[in-house]
């Protein structure tokens, strides 16, 4: 192959790696493996050694991965915060250590093997013994400044036991994680209120991470366990297995089963012992990081451009199945994403049984060589999530046949597009049937509009047969309408007009969330709704002024006036307008309210659901809290309350009752 052919190649691998980057990074919803990140990433060092000269400075080799975020500030790292090299095998642990043992020229080097705990990296500076600030990975050498949020993190300690010994300035670094109990709460509560559910912890801690309310991350329960420091204003210690013994003595946390090995075979030993025995530490692990122990022969080592040579991640191999995809089918989503979905012959990976598995889009399926009736390989990405990691073309009889990307919609037969550098398609038509009904389903969602029944064969049904034509309308619908529908009885369609007609009072953020605008969640929609009042201050905003509120930001800002620009949300506001859908904030969180104001429930309550109660307070400008805190102005008793009762009274927080409750509501204006 030609140079102008690799470079060809070179410049596809870096655009799908920078595709994984943003959503890995920045979305927090990975759709590849480590293992396939890693395959793509040793495909660019490959092309890169074979012709230097295509060795660019946007080159993955070159940069780490960016988590950076438009709503925090930045700040510089004392020392560069660098990524690790991967590793698959133990043949490939044993190359580590023969290139470690040449360069230090030794016969043997002893290693401080860590578990590798699949979170965030974070770092936190010190000065004086005193916690300062914290700043997550960023592009290694700017993050983002997230002190607050850190803050919140009970195990992390503000000042250091002894600092006679603690050194004058100190970047010690960690990792962010979130316990599997913690990871199946949180999923358990989105899942009760009809929002996304995480796909793993790691997501989810990621996602805690980068909130604007410190007081939701005290609620996640996140975790952090310190692995080692950066920049070190004296002399260091002298192996990273006294680092961890000196900076848990000085009261952080770190992992309690890392180890000192005396060669590599004691190594790749403590490497199968983990693969065998993770599951029962009650977190993720994905590997083990293997670090080089003496520090002097760390700093003869030195680095790359991206990584140290004295450390490398040995990553624990993703469970697979090999089973035949028999068919590609294509979703297309609310935003007009098409996604390809492999159909395959069922097949138990991780004690589940999978049929249907993500492609993740149509560049995948044309890097991957995969083509219908074809065997493929099947993984779950972080053990949740299917996918299909690659075809076996040796298996092949003759018998399979391509997959046609397509040219148009398979909803609507309407033109699909790509947008600027995104790897997906997308459909042109906004009236497409397979838009509209997942947008009907996010309108009506409980984290939308909330309006119980709306199942998603219920609204195929209106639909299909032009009952419908966008979400506005559903407040047009009559009983005739709903009973020609299938299996709909009087007493059904009854229950459904009436959750209707109780939605037209939601509270403003919850329509604004409704919209579905893109890049616009539950959090964003609480903001935009508190800042502006009323959609009619909303839609007169302009891209500069959405975009200098901290927790808004160009991306979203541009995605806000976009979605107001359209002629169709015209239309579709001013038939909410005509059918009495509250399009302004509520009154009494206009004029004060409880804004300000934290509430905590406990126990059983009699006249609301928690869900209902919780709703009223956001809607009166009050916040809601799991637990009870030296913040917490009210904690709630219903029935059978529980020990915050108890914990409240020591706090000298304010205890009410069921009663007293409804009467603040009832005072608001809201029952």
């Amino acid at each position: 192959m030609s140079k102008r052919d690799k470079r060809e190649e070179l410049e596809y691998l870096k655009k799908q790696i920078r595709e994984h980057d943003r959503r890995y990074y920045v979305e927090h919803a990975p759709e590849v493996s480590d293992y396939e990140y890693d395959a793509l990433l040793r495909r660019v060092k490959d092309i890169e050694k074979r012709f230097p000269r295509l060795v660019t400075g946007d080159s993955p080799t070159q940069n780490v991965g960016k988590d950076l975020s438009p709503y925090f500030k930045k700040i510089r790292h004392c020392s560069p915060m660098l990524s690790i090299d991967n590793t698959y095998s133990a043949d490939e642990l044993k190359e580590f250590d023969k290139r470690v043992r040449k360069n230090l020229q030794v016969d043997n080097v002893s290693y401080a093997a860590e578990l590798k705990i699949d979170g965030v990296s974070i770092s936190l500076f010190f000065r004086d013994g005193k916690f300062q600030y914290a700043v997550t990975r960023g592009d290694g050498r700017v993050g983002d400044d997230v002190t607050e949020n850190i803050k919140a993190i009970k195990v992390i300690p503000l000042s250091a036991r002894d600092r006679g010994v603690f050194p004058n300035e100190i970047e010690v670094r960690g990792e962010v994680f979130m316990s599997r109990d913690a990871f199946n709460e949180i999923n358990r509560q989105k899942g009760v209120t009809g929002e996304e559910e995480f796909a793993n912890p790691r997501n989810a801690a990621a996602g805690s991470l980068k909130l604007l309310d410190p007081g939701l991350i005290r609620e996640r329960r996140l975790n952090v366990f310190v692995y080692g420091v950066g920049y070190c204003g004296e002399k260091p210690l002298s192996t990273q297995t006294r680092v961890l013994e000196f900076l848990k003595d000085q009261g952080f946390r770190t992992s309690p089963h890392a180890k000192r090995c005396s060669d590599i075979d004691e190594v790749i030993a403590y490497c199968r012992k983990w693969h065998t025995d993770r599951a029962g530490l009650g977190y993720d692990i994905d590997g083990i990081v293997v670090k080089v122990d003496s520090i002097a022969y760390q700093v003869q080592l030195g680095f790359t451009a991206k990584s140290p040579r004295w450390a490398i991640a040995y990553k624990f191999p993703a469970q697979r199945a090999i089973t035949r995809l028999k068919d590609i089918i294509i979703q297309v989503g609310r935003t007009g994403v098409l996604t390809p979905v492999a159909e395959l012959e069922p097949v138990e990976i991780s004690g589940s049984i999978v049929s249907r598995a993500t492609l993740h889009n149509m560049d995948e399926i044309r890097r991957k060589d995969i083509m219908m009736g074809d065997n493929v390989v099947v993984e779950k990405a972080g053990e949740i999530i299917p996918q299909v990691v690659s075809s076996l073309p040796d298996r092949r009889t003759g018998s399979q046949r391509p997959f046609t990307i397509p040219l148009t919609c398979p909803s609507c037969g309407s033109e699909v597009v790509r947008h600027g550098q995104e790897v997906a398609l997308r459909c042109t038509n906004p009236r497409c049937p397979a838009q509209l009904k997942e947008r009907f389903r996010h309108f009506t969602s409980r984290s939308g509009m909330d309006i119980r029944g709306f199942g998603y064969a219920l609204i195929s049904q209106l639909v299909d047969k032009g009952i419908v034509h966008d979400y506005a309308d559903i407040y047009d619908l009559k009983l005739d309408d709903i009973l020609k529908l299938e299996r709909m009885a009087q007493r059904l369609a009854g229950k459904l007009l009436n959750s209707i007609k109780r939605s037209k009072t939601r509270p403003l953020a919850r329509l604004i969330y409704s919209f579905g605008i893109r890049h616009v969640g539950t959090r964003g929609a609480d903001i935009l709704a508190a800042r502006f009042n009323s959609i009619e201050n909303l839609r007169a905003q302009s891209i500069e002024a959405l975009a200098a509120i901290n927790a808004v930001g160009p991306v979203m800002a541009e995605s806000i006036v976009d979605f107001f620009s359209k002629p169709d949300t015209d239309v579709i506001i001013n038939k909410l307008k005509g059918h009495g859908v509250l399009l302004r904030q509520n009154a009494a969180l206009v004029s004060g309210g409880l804004s300000g104001k934290v509430f905590v429930f406990s126990g059983t309550l009699a006249h609301l659901s928690r869900i209902q109660a919780q709703e009223a307070v956001r809607s009166l400008g009050g916040a809601v809290s799991s637990s009870v805190g030296k913040r917490t102005d009210y904690l709630i008793c219903g029935k059978n309350p529980g020990s915050k009762q108890a914990l409240a009274k020591n706090l000298g927080v304010t205890v009410i009752d069921e009663n007293e409750f409804m009467g603040i509501i009832k005072r608001g204006g809201l029952l």
